[in-house]
């Protein structure tokens, strides 16, 4: 609501406001990564945290906007910080969730778990982005992903690295793919990647797997805790662009 202009020192009541319009819920956001994608990455194991992130730019974030926008509408007033708090808090559970079932899947599940835990982590950011008003579909999103996710240490080579996957990606579907290495080499290169995305050294996850029992404790807390850190990076990054309500998205 609004407050009218005080008249003769008598404040005037607030001028009531129509409700904000939800807008229909995105059809499409699955929870691990398609697999559509899981092929893109074994056939380009390199690009595959870039790949990742421009898939989940397209394929998450209309569900971060569409969150935040009904978020703000079920609860009239609040913060972004609150918003992003609450982002932060949901999918750091899910990350903790899912180390736990990888963690008793031995090194197979490994490499999809810190696939699925990079989606999610890629969920999470996009859905703070929202919180703090910063439009969660925009290209940009996906440089953000790459360097708050310290696959790139600056936008820049980021943007590059991207321009890259994107071309790759458009000539795989027009050729098709070439000869590959060896599966397990593949998945090798696939899992190392997608670990250092996800924030999760490669040896806890052979750690994990030779030591019986360890799996899913050293799991559950190798996903949470790297989540948790990149919730605070995202925080601190888009918080510049908004600490109070933010109405709606936009681009910085």
């Amino acid at each position: 609501m609004t407050d009218s202009a005080p008249t003769d020192g008598q404040p005037v009541a607030p001028t009531p406001q129509p409700p904000a319009v939800v807008p229909a819920a995105p059809a499409d956001a699955p929870e691990a990564p398609p697999a559509k994608l899981w092929d893109r990455m074994r056939e380009d194991p390199q690009y595959a945290p870039e790949h990742l992130a421009l898939e989940a730019v397209r394929r998450l974030g209309p569900e971060a906007a569409h969150w935040a926008v009904r978020a703000r509408a079920e609860q009239p007033g609040v913060s972004a910080e609150v918003l992003a708090e609450q982002a932060a808090r949901k999918f750091v559970n899910r990350a903790r969730l899912s180390g736990a079932v990888s963690g008793a899947a031995g090194l197979p599940g490994a490499v999809l778990d810190v696939g699925v835990l990079a989606w999610t982590q890629a969920r999470m950011v996009l859905h703070i982005a929202a919180a703090y008003g910063v439009d969660p579909v925009h290209t940009d999103r996906a440089t953000d992903l790459l360097v708050l996710q310290k696959v790139h240490k600056v936008a820049e080579t980021a943007r590059l690295a991207l321009g890259v996957a994107a071309g790759r990606e458009r000539a795989g579907a027009l050729f098709g793919s070439g000869g590959q290495p060896a599966l397990g080499k593949v998945m090798l290169r696939l899992g190392v990647r997608l670990a250092q995305m996800a924030g999760v050294r490669a040896a806890k996850r052979i750690f994990a797997k030779v030591v019986p029992g360890a799996a899913i404790i050293l799991g559950t807390w190798a996903n949470s805790s790297a989540t948790k850190d990149l919730a605070e990076r995202s925080r601190a990054l888009y918080r510049q662009y908004g600490g109070g309500t933010v109405p709606e998205p936009r681009r910085p």
